[in-house]
């Protein structure tokens, strides 16, 4: 159960860092020092943002559960 749970937050780890890496910049920040300001009409539409957006928060809701369900696990000793 441990490393089922290990590899499912391993793997969520590693999709949620490309959803985060994969948002559109919003300005003034570091995403201009890296190129990000330039604006592009190929992934400005609202309804892939969205998506984006929902499925980086499921991502992340699932990252929270299994890493508090790995911590009580471990706690536990099982």
């Amino acid at each position: 159960m441990i490393l089922g749970l290990s590899i499912v937050v391993m793997l969520c780890s590693v999709l949620l860092i490309l959803l985060v890496l994969l948002h559109k910049g919003k300005g003034g920040g570091l995403s201009d020092l890296f190129g990000g300001g330039v604006t592009s009409s190929l992934g400005g539409s609202s309804v892939v943002e969205r998506n984006l957006d929902r499925l980086t928060i499921a991502t992340g809701l699932v990252w929270i559960v299994c890493v508090v369900a790995l911590g009580l696990l471990i706690n536990r000793g099982v």
